[in-house]
């Protein structure tokens, strides 16, 4: 792009930083009003709950912020194009994209949408997407020719389906064709693809890995949504209610840019809420595999034992490795005082953190609600622990945790 395409860009940046989330929810209705068939792709619950909005107007101000330096936002374009070829996001879709992005932007800002504002848009919209072009290709071949890889998605059978909580159940895969299974990194996930009869679009959700590589199968440890009016439990209770041993379930390879660097052998620490176990029982089982003496500290904090998934599993794998496991209950029950099923009751906190646990050097992975990760967040930073320590995943679209 030009000097005056750039100029022209970077002036719409506090435009964006006002009105970038209305643009993206018109954005949407737009796009989808015009092509419906893209609902057989995108998360209808995150369009409802306006978190995919959100995620869209934080990349378009990023993208407009360092429009001159697009190097910077390489971390964002790859953890999005993981995304995408994990749903099956093709070239054909960006030139849509593009179309009712700048419809958007016309029909929010009016007259201020100067013709040459959107011609400079339209330049700089055409550059980023054929970033993700480029980026997501490699990436769709990389999966296609790994060992065992395949393209889109592929059909698998639920070998088992085992309850692991009252909350959370865990499924079991092995592919229909019995051919062997690609490896992954631990912390990465697949998405799985459910053509619902009582539903009029496909449903894909993606599912963080729960187990490490190297088995015969692929497991996904699945909360159930329920308890809320939002539409989050579509897939979730189908897969809980309807999804059967010896059922079939199309499946993509594992993607994702959140995963245990094992080239580290200094101390780690794992940090989950909730269904955040998911990825950290990924970590745990590998480092222990690859890694048995390099120090591990796991920390899992939830509501009580009737929703504690996974924890008989991950101490009898602490006691293959150098692990020290920490469970905080927030509501424990009589029952769980008598059999003594928890270390702390409470929140984690930045003081248990600072006294319990090594700071210097340390690589710390996190994952769980918001509000958790949030306060994990702001607790590693104030005990000084660096970005460059600090590793983390949003289920579902980014967001901020400032």
């Amino acid at each position: 792009m030009d000097s005056k395409t750039i100029e022209i860009i970077k002036s719409t940046v506090p435009v964006l930083e006002q009105h970038g989330e209305k643009i993206t929810t018109v954005f949407y209705q737009q796009m989808f009003e015009a092509h419906p068939e893209l609902l057989n792709i995108f998360n209808h619950a995150n369009q409802k709950q306006g978190r995919q909005q959100k995620a869209l107007a934080s990349t378009v101000y990023a993208a407009a912020q360092y429009i001159d330096n697009l190097e910077a936002i390489v971390p964002v374009v790859t953890q999005i194009a993981h995304k995408h070829r994990s749903l099956g996001i093709k070239p054909e879709h960006y030139p849509i994209v593009g179309e009712h992005l700048l419809g958007a932007i016309k029909t929010v800002l009016g007259q201020a949408a100067t013709d040459e504002i959107l011609d400079a848009w339209e330049q700089a919209y055409n550059t980023i997407a054929d970033v993700f072009i480029s980026v997501e290709a490699q990436m769709y071949q990389d999966a296609k020719n790994q060992h065992g890889g395949w393209d889109g998605f592929k059909s698998f059978v639920v070998d088992r389906k085992v309850v692991e909580s009252e909350v959370i159940t865990s499924f079991y895969l092995k592919p229909e064709d019995k051919q062997m299974l690609p490896s992954f990194e631990a912390g990465q996930y697949i998405s799985v693809k459910l053509e619902i009869e009582e539903e009029k679009f496909t449903h894909i959700r993606q599912y963080s890995l729960s187990d490490a590589a190297g088995k015969d199968y692929y497991r996904i440890s699945v909360k159930r949504e329920t308890g809320n009016e939002t539409p989050d439990g579509i897939v979730s209770n189908y897969l809980h209610e309807k999804m059967n041993e010896g059922d079939t379930i199309q499946v993509s390879a594992p993607a994702g840019d959140f995963y245990l660097d094992t080239g580290k052998d200094t101390p780690l620490v794992l940090l989950s809420g909730g269904v955040g176990l998911t990825p950290m029982m990924s970590m745990l089982n590998t480092v222990v595999d690859l890694q048995p003496e390099r120090p591990v500290t796991f920390i899992h904090a939830t509501g009580n034992g009737r929703v504690h998934a996974l924890r008989d599993e991950v101490k009898r794998v602490a006691e293959k490795g150098n692990v020290n496991v920490v469970f905080f209950y927030d509501s424990p029950t009589e029952e769980d005082r008598e059999t003594q099923a928890f270390d702390i009751e409470g929140f984690v906190t930045k003081e248990w953190l600072r006294e319990n646990v090594p700071h210097n050097d340390t690589s710390f992975y996190f994952c769980g609600p918001v509000p958790f990760m949030k306060s994990v967040n702001a607790s590693l930073k104030s005990l000084g622990v660096t970005d460059k320590n600090i590793h983390f995943e949003f289920f579902g679209p980014m967001g901020s945790l400032e």
